[in-house]
């Protein structure tokens, strides 16, 4: 089942902050990325192929940090 969900974002600040979370995610199977601007990332996933912990993951892999929610 889709889902679509807005993840808070620390550590962006400029557009290749932008352009590296975006990369990441795309690579993500299961994963939409609808839209990424400084500090919050909107995608829609299936969270039968793809979890929070592992969205998390790429986020820290582009250099940031996603914020608890």
């Amino acid at each position: 089942m889709m889902k679509s969900e807005e993840f808070v974002i620390a550590g962006m600040s400029c557009g290749h902050c932008v352009m590296s979370v975006k990369n990441e995610l795309a690579k993500l199977p299961g994963v939409r990325v609808e839209d990424v601007s400084i500090g919050r990332a909107k995608v829609q996933f299936d969270d039968t192929a793809v979890s929070h912990d592992e969205i998390a993951r790429a986020i820290g892999r582009a250099g940031y940090e996603l914020v608890a929610q």
